[in-house]
């Protein structure tokens, strides 16, 4: 096994490491520390899952699995770049490019009937949504801003809009009948067993046979009303015509890979309800599943003249959509994973409350978050603004994260413990020694879930943020509810572990509202704060706060202490993702910034010097800092314009100053010998090297695919530079 494992991904973030990984294992190497790669990508993933389907020369490892099993051990030291958290149309893409290269994978059965159809669908749905982070994410996550790049953004404050009292921007969110409501919560004595199932006029329905937890697991159930959920829906999109704004729908159909897509197919069929009233059958004929989002249903029924023209009169009639491209017509509803909450919902934050229009033009927005779990966060958020005016980047403080989420935490709305339930009857589970844990009377559609955190990672959360709280001397707060079921089971552990530590004094417990206006003081004071959070509110906070603090999430430090050992070092988010291989393919220029890669390199050799005793590693990693901060202070980061310097013109500037770091220091005389020759070349070359990847630029690049793409090309496209090929080899 390589002494650090570098994941391949997709997208930008993939594009990206054509061009950065030669440089990392070149340099590397003088410090023998060797540096491999396993593929988490999507197509990876699926190539991996049907290996009777395919060749010996196309059948690969399933490296996902093999990471899994190395992050459980203390010689774990993986740079996880981000990858697709795939949604069904997504997924159907990646198989039809693989089709169309030669893989001959199964389709995906939109409606399985056989029992192969059933097997293919099952392996399929193990593809969809967050499947790698809970897999890789065997520890709890330490989230902030590297020093170099919070004083970067402060000394170059990024454009923020301007946000007045009288804005008709708001988030709407449902008042009965949601996950939140319906929660209730149990922290089991003993081990267990449980099954789940749904009792009905007619009988039992096993959902789900048997889960296991070890003690101290905290089980938590609930379920959304669909008829709850139409009845918001409905009453939201009049009131969105009325207020004259934008209708938007914030949803993670990623990460909630089961419940989120459901929630999603609702909103498409009450913003089309005459549509299906009139045409359901027919549309069901034609294969419409509004879960896959309006571009899916309107590729399907294009060709039926009477279903289109109903189509336009009912958009006609209703308010104005938020868009995803308004040139080209993509909707908030055309596909699930392209407005996703984490992302969009800080990016008009920042845009002073703004989303872009069917017209081309900004407007006020109604941001429709149906569950009231995590809605008030970003409603408390637009009301702070709203009375104080925008973020000062210049002068704001930060929000910090320490994130519970080791072994599945707070899995919400994935797979396999959510259900949309096929008939009226009561959801209970059942212990092995018959006990009823939890019980919901329910409907058909209703969509009922659970999931759970295990007692170690609760208390291994807790110890990281007294760690990280004595570290920072800085304000701390558990983001925890104590009206809800699941926060006051947690809030049973944190507080004794506090107190038996002597720090209770240093820690603060609020509910997610009322933490997020205590931080936006804190920031706006210019001081630092430590949001201590479950699973879904790590997700979505450190997106937020470092969009607002840093324009991007991507440049974020994020660090897995893994609870047995090792390190798992994560560089960013990749929401933008897919706009910026567009870029690439259209104009052969790639404005992805690789800062949050720097970062974690940095982060991972000084993790395996610690781990292994390889000081030449430490110094890498200190020179990396180094590097790190000279592309800051020297203004190479990507430009988001062709023609200007891109992705591969900052990885000539970091390896430039990564060799001058180790040239110039005088801890290890060999390292310093060995690069001195390096730097001087990567110098003395600036003109030619600058000039090779400007004239890469313009014309349309060909990566051979876009989920797999081909690597001889994707190599001919992302190091266009013979004389940088030359110099790094």
């Amino acid at each position: 096994m390589s002494d650090i494992i570098y994941t391949k991904v997709d997208e930008a973030p993939e594009l990206a490491s054509a061009s950065f990984l030669p440089i990392i294992q070149k340099f590397a190497a003088a410090a023998g520390v060797s540096v491999g790669t396993k593929d988490i990508s999507l197509a990876g993933r699926i190539i991996s899952t049907f290996p009777e389907y395919l060749s010996e020369a196309q059948r690969q490892s399933d490296d996902l699995a093999e990471l899994g099993r190395l992050v459980k051990t203390a010689d774990a030291n993986v740079i996880k770049l981000p990858n697709i958290s795939a949604s069904v149309p997504q997924l159907v893409a990646a198989v039809k490019e693989l089709q169309s290269q030669g893989y001959a994978l199964p389709d995906y059965p939109e409606a399985p009937k056989t029992d192969e159809e059933k097997a293919v669908r099952a392996k399929y749905d193990g593809l969809k949504g967050s499947a790698v982070n809970p897999v890789l994410r065997e520890g709890n996550s330490d989230r902030r801003a590297a020093k170099a790049v919070k004083s970067f953004a402060q000394n170059n404050p990024h454009r923020m809009g301007d946000w007045t009292a009288d804005s008709k921007t708001r988030v709407a969110f449902m008042s009965g009948g949601d996950f939140f409501s319906n929660e209730v919560s149990a922290t089991l004595a003993k081990d267990a067993t449980a099954k789940i199932v749904l009792e009905t006029a007619a009988g039992e329905i096993v959902l789900k046979d048997a889960v296991s937890y070890p003690a101290g697991t905290v089980v938590d159930a609930t379920f959304m009303s669909a008829a709850a959920l139409d009845a918001f829906l409905a009453d939201e999109i009049e009131k969105t015509k009325a207020e004259g704004t934008l209708f938007s729908l914030h949803m993670k159909a990623t990460m909630m890979k089961v419940s989120d897509p459901i929630i999603f197919g609702h909103a498409v069929k009450a913003f089309l309800a005459p549509v299906f009233d009139k045409h359901g059958a027919a549309m069901t004929e034609l294969g419409v599943n509004p879960n896959s989002g309006l571009g899916d249903l309107l590729a399907r029924v294009k060709d039926n003249v009477a279903i289109m023209a109903d189509i336009d009169a009912c958009m006609a009639s209703r308010p104005p959509m938020y868009m995803v491209d308004s040139d080209k017509g993509i909707t908030n509803l055309h596909v699930p994973s392209d407005v996703i909450i984490d992302a969009s919902m800080p990016a008009l934050i920042r845009a002073g409350g703004k989303g872009w229009g069917p017209d081309g033009k900004e407007s006020d927005t109604n941001c429709v978050i149906p569950d009231n779990s995590y809605a008030p966060v970003y409603d408390e958020t637009i009301k702070f603004f709203k009375e104080h005016g925008k973020l000062n980047p210049a002068t704001a403080g930060t929000v910090q994260n320490v994130g519970l989420m080791a072994q599945k935490a707070e899995e919400y709305g994935s797979h396999p413990t959510t259900f949309e339930i096929p008939e009226a009857g009561t959801v209970k589970m059942i212990l092995d020694d018959g006990t009823v844990l939890h019980s919901h009377a329910v409907e058909a559609g209703d969509i009922w879930r659970s999931a759970s955190a295990r007692k170690a990672p609760i208390e291994d959360w807790v110890n990281l943020a007294i760690d990280r709280q004595k570290a920072e001397g800085c304000r701390a707060i558990f983001w925890l509810d104590a009206a809800r079921a699941h926060d006051a089971e947690l809030i049973a552990y944190v507080k004794p572990i506090l107190e038996a530590k002597g720090v209770a004094d240093k820690f603060e417990i609020m509910a997610p509202r009322e933490a997020t206006r205590a931080s936006f003081e804190t920031i706006t004071k210019g001081e630092t704060t430590i949001a201590i959070t479950g699973n879904v509110l790590r997700d979505y906070l450190t997106d937020l706060f470092p969009i607002l603090e840093l324009a991007t999430s991507a440049k974020m430090l994020s660090i897995v202490k893994l609870m047995n050992g090792g390190g798992l070092f994560e560089t960013g988010a990749g929401g933008s993702a897919p706009k910026h291989v567009q870029q690439l393919v259209e104009e052969n220029h790639l404005r992805w910034d690789s800062l949050g890669e720097f970062c974690a390199l940095g982060e991972s050799l000084t993790f395996l010097a610690d781990a292994k005793g390889n000081e030449k590693a430490r110094v890498l990693g200190a020179a990396v800092d180094a590097a790190t901060q000279g592309i800051l202070d020297n203004g190479h980061s990507p430009s988001r314009k062709v023609g200007e310097p891109d992705n591969r013109d900052s990885h000539y500037w970091f390896a430039r100053y990564w060799a001058e770091a180790l040239a110039a220091q005088t801890s290890d005389a060999e390292l310093a010998a060995h690069f001195a020759p390096v730097a001087e070349a990567l110098s003395a070359n600036e003109e030619k090297i600058t000039s090779e990847l400007a004239a890469a630029q313009g014309a349309a690049a060909d990566l051979g695919g876009y989920y797999h793409t081909d690597a001889a090309k994707t190599a001919a496209v992302m190091r266009p530079s013979q004389t940088l090929n030359a110099i790094i080899g």
